[in-house]
């Protein structure tokens, strides 16, 4: 039977609304809300109610999109849907180890908070942006990125698509070095130069914390941004601080994957970012999504038209 992985969204896919059919329609989505609620009062309105530049602060993306995605997967879970193993961009990956049992739902959400306000607060000590790189191979992009100080490829999605992330005074000669180069620039919807070595004092804070939270034997295998791989055994406090300043091995993780055997791929949390991603690298493979009422009921529909549930 074709492996299923669940794979979690990670900041950028939030929108207004999200989330709010999830917890009318599944209650196990609807106590995952409650959780978060309980733990940090004014998360269910602002997935359900906040605007665009609200989400947009990433001490508010963060445990916004780690509620969702989790509600997502435990709505699955709930409808019999289970994942041989488990792959999160970025934050989703915080998301991910929290649905494998690295952390309970309850410290997954505090491990997440307290990630949003240290990258946050290092995005406002040094200003920052992050763009796709369309058109391009990769080493193209990465031979520009070398002729600027502060400019660095930090998210490999797919191919022919790199993020970069740097300084904002080199963003638009950047741009133009791209262009000229026959590529398109993309600016993403983040507050910061996140997985760059602007995040450096960030990851050290996030080490001192993670250092005093319990962390348990995963129940699921994990795909690691950092090395594209499955966790190792005590390996996910050092991982984390790394994957915050090191970049995101996405398509070389999804194709680990495929060559692994996973055929299934179930984009769990706001958007359809990382399925467009996935089905760019190994267009053979099945895409689904659960971010709301109906996509859940679809991906339902279809895996048991496959005799999967």
């Amino acid at each position: 039977m074709d492996k299923i992985a669940f794979v979690f969204s990670g900041q950028g896919s939030q929108y207004a609304g999200m989330g709010r059919s999830l917890y009318e329609c599944s209650e196990s989505a609807r106590k995952i809300f409650e959780m978060a609620e309980s733990r940090k009062s004014g998360i269910m309105d602002l997935c359900f109610n906040g605007d665009d530049e609200q989400l947009r602060q990433t001490a508010v993306t963060q445990p916004c999109v780690f509620t969702v995605s989790l509600a997502a997967a435990f709505a699955l879970r709930e409808m019999g849907i289970k994942p041989h193993a488990v792959a999160g961009f970025s934050l989703g990956e915080v998301t991910a180890l929290a649905f494998a049992g690295a952390f309970s739902p309850e410290t997954g959400f505090d491990v997440v908070v307290k990630r949003g306000e240290l990258m946050d607060k290092a995005a406002k000590e040094r200003e920052g942006f992050m763009a796709a790189v369309l058109k391009l191979d990769n080493d193209t992009a990465e031979d520009v990125c070398r002729e600027f100080q502060e400019v660095y490829p930090v998210n490999y999605n797919c191919p022919g698509q790199l993020v970069v992330a740097g300084s904002i005074g080199e963003r638009d000669r950047f741009a133009e070095k791209i262009k000229a180069k026959g590529g398109i620039v993309r600016p993403l919807k983040v507050s910061g130069a996140f997985h760059s070595p602007f995040m450096g004092r960030a990851a050290d804070s996030f080490r001192e914390y993670l250092n005093g939270v319990g962390i348990n034997p995963l129940k699921v295998p994990v795909y690691s941004n950092l090395t594209a791989q499955p966790y190792g055994e005590g390996s996910v406090t050092d991982t984390l601080c790394l994957q915050m300043k090191s970049p995101v091995k996405w398509q070389e993780t999804i194709e680990n994957m495929y060559r692994g055997g996973f055929r299934i791929f179930i984009e769990t949390g706001p958007g359809t970012t990382l399925g467009g991603l996935i089905k760019k690298t190994v267009p053979p493979a099945v895409v689904l999504n659960a971010q709301d009422k109906d996509s859940l009921e679809i991906t339902i529909d279809t895996l048991r038209g496959e005799g999967i549930c």
